[in-house]
């Protein structure tokens, strides 16, 4: 008997060996690599010059059918690939971008697949199916299991509706960040992405995702005190209603996705390496979809007066400042004058109880203040609600085109559930067909969506600067600015709304809607327009104030927004950073810091000579008085660093032009 049971334990062992299969994916240089086992449990891990950065993790889809692609996976063919190129990156951060890694493809019996790829910076991977008929998901596995208890660095919703995750699927996708192990997160809080994990050692894993389409965005939640995060997505809405603002949701359905036919899923993506080679990493751009456009000549990047932040306050004119034709064209002349490309109608211009976009109040001559725009070179962009914009996007779309609007910016989406997402994506492709710019505000991380649609030149899905009308001085808004690049910038470009030219030193800032201020100085102000990527910037202070500082003012309006090159020169999350950027020949070098005065060195070594260049960089007084700053033209080589000191909340610009 003894025998027999040794035997068939034998038997059972040597089947389970059988039926288990294990693959190898290195990156191209080696020292990143991913086992993925096919057994029980489709599993990966995550492993750095032989360290356990994450363990084996679970994925898997179960759809409402019963079946559940993952567990017991049966393998009928694997695919490796190689790809070492370089793909054009228009309205980017670098005029084009190194696409380098190996994959694993495993095609399984069922009509699905997964799809992994290892790069030098991170591992992604992906599900995809070629199933004709029409099916639901029911809920995704997404883990992440570390070896340690790490300290996080996450982005909870704002709503404190602890536990109540339908109240919580709606969010805004802005909120300051909170520092815990991961054993401390709120078991009852959902977390966005991006977020960070310290592995120590200067080591992070900042979890993030691309190609998010027409599927709902993933949040991350420790449920039970572990060392470990799970998935967790918004099942897809019944029917969204119809509403002023937003789209409230009437129930939801049992399964987080409708899926139509063959198609990938959005890839998932750890990026690993130290804190500057995480905010340099270009991955959530890589592994989106391609373009969609063929041509685009027509999309113009720029900057944009804007008018809801200051409050429409203007002064030493002879009309009522406010949402009327009169104040619109004074801020079209002041764009004009300056170079600006753009001039923003934002919330205020249509007739509020009709939400319908082709009703305009009566203070405003749209028309006239459209022709008054294109007579002097700027382009007029319009603010809409998601709800008005999607009510009747095309006809909306076809009559601001032929009017001469340039673009829209589209607020309160406020979820990333599959309805909303395939929103983002219809009114992407919608504007582009009447070549019109888009700026979607009120909405989730990119997720790659600037690389398929190139004419959608920026996102929210950031606690920016317009936080600061409200804000109490309990936020750290200096210290979240010196965590946004190494977290949410990873997943692409922001609309931060920079440019406030009334500054607070650290204690002097006080809530203020109608003459709202910035924390940190000046110069912190002007190197956000280099630290930060914005293919569509904002100046958000009114033409009033800009006008009293013209050399700032210069300084603003004639950085780019795109580039051809950027380099992270420096950084610790949460402490500083200093990023150099060049268009043509010209380059432009930022630096922030948190609350700290601190003296850094500015590597210059990448230049090829010795330049003349113009400096801005925090007064003397600038601890005490923000607005406190210094220009001066300096000479800089490359055969030594520059030496700069900043003020607590601090920062400085330096341009260097051949």
């Amino acid at each position: 008997m003894k025998k027999l049971l040794i035997l068939a334990l034998a038997i059972l062992s040597a089947a389970t060996t059988r039926a288990q299969k294990s693959y190898t994916l290195s990156s191209p240089d080696g020292r990143l690599t991913t086992t993925v086992t096919a057994g029980e449990q489709l599993t990966y891990d995550i492993v750095f010059d032989g360290r356990t950065l994450l363990e084996s993790s679970p994925l898997s889809l179960k759809l409402t059918d019963g079946r559940e692609w993952g567990p017991a996976a049966r393998i009928q063919k694997s695919q490796r690939t190689s790809v070492d190129t370089t793909i054009p990156s228009p309205f980017y951060r670098s005029s084009e971008v190194l696409d380098r890694y190996n994959g694993l493809i495993l095609k399984m019996r069922g009509n699905w697949s997964v799809e992994f790829r290892a790069y030098d910076d991170g591992i992604a991977y992906r599900f995809a199916t070629t199933e004709k008929v029409p099916f639901e998901i029911e809920n995704e596995q997404a883990e992440y299991r570390f070896p340690a208890d790490y300290t996080t660095t996450v982005p909870y919703v704002m709503l404190g509706c602890d536990g109540d995750f339908e109240k919580q699927f709606r969010t805004s996708f802005e909120n300051i960040y909170t520092t815990a192990r991961l054993s401390e997160l709120n078991p009852g809080r959902l977390a966005f992405l991006p977020l960070m994990v310290d592995l120590g050692d200067g080591m992070k894993l900042c979890i993030t995702e691309s190609d998010l389409n027409d599927y709902p965005g993933m949040f991350l939640l420790n449920e039970d005190g572990g060392c470990h995060l799970k998935g967790r997505f918004a099942p897809r809405p019944k029917d969204a209603g119809r509403h002023t603002i937003q789209k409230p949701i009437r129930g939801r359905e049992t399964h987080i996705a409708q899926i139509d036919g063959p198609r990938a899923f959005p890839w998932r993506i750890a990026v690993v390496g130290t804190d500057t080679s995480i905010a340099s990493s270009d991955l959530s751009y890589l592994l989106a979809e391609p373009s969609q456009l063929d041509d685009t000549s027509w999309i113009k990047p720029g900057k944009v007066s804007w008018d809801w932040w200051n409050d429409w306050n203007l002064s030493g004119v002879d009309f009522r400042a406010g949402i009327n034709t009169e104040t619109y064209k004074y801020y079209i002349d002041f764009a004009a004058e300056k170079g600006i490309e753009y001039v923003i109608l934002d919330d205020g211009w249509t007739v509020k109880e009709q939400a319908d976009l082709m009703q305009v109040v009566p203070e405003i001559d749209m028309r006239g203040i459209v022709e008054y725009a294109t007579a002097k070179n700027v382009g007029i962009i319009l603010w809409a609600t998601c709800l008005n914009f999607d009510r009747d996007m095309e006809a909306v779309c076809k009559h601001y085109s032929e009017m001469g609007v340039k673009g829209f910016k589209v607020d309160f989406m406020d979820r990333d559930d599959q309805m909303m997402t395939d929103f983002n994506h219809r009114a992407a492709a919608m504007t582009a067909k009447y070549r019109l710019i888009l700026d979607l505000h009120g909405t989730h991380k990119p997720a790659g969506l600037n690389r398929t649609w190139p004419n959608v030149l920026n996102f929210e899905g950031v606690y920016g600067l317009e936080q600061m009308k409200w804000a109490p001085a309990s936020v750290d808004q200096i210290k979240y600015d010196v965590q946004i690049p190494f977290i949410r910038q990873v997943a692409g470009p922001m609309d931060y709304t920079p440019g406030a030219m009334r500054n607070a030193s650290q204690g002097n800032y006080y809530p203020c809607y109608s003459e709202p201020m910035s924390q940190g100085t000046r110069c912190h102000q002007l190197a956000l327009y280099v630290v930060l990527d914005s293919p569509l910037n904002m100046l958000c202070d009114t033409p009033t104030n800009y006008l009293k500082e013209p050399e700032c003012t210069k300084f603003i309006v004639d950085i780019p927004t795109v580039w051809d090159e950027t380099r992270i020169l420096d950084g610790r999350m949460g402490e500083y950073i200093i990023t150099a950027r060049r268009k043509g020949s010209t380059w432009y070098i930022g630096g922030i810091t948190d609350w700290t005065p601190r003296e850094i060195a500015v590597d210059l070594s990448f230049l090829d000579g010795t330049y003349d260049a113009e400096l801005f960089r925090d007064g003397i007084n600038a601890d005490r008085k923000a607005s406190d700053y210094k220009r001066e033209t300096i000479r800089v080589s490359n055969s030594e660093p520059l030496k700069i000191k900043l003020a607590p909340g601090g920062g400085f610009t330096l341009k260097i032009e051949k």
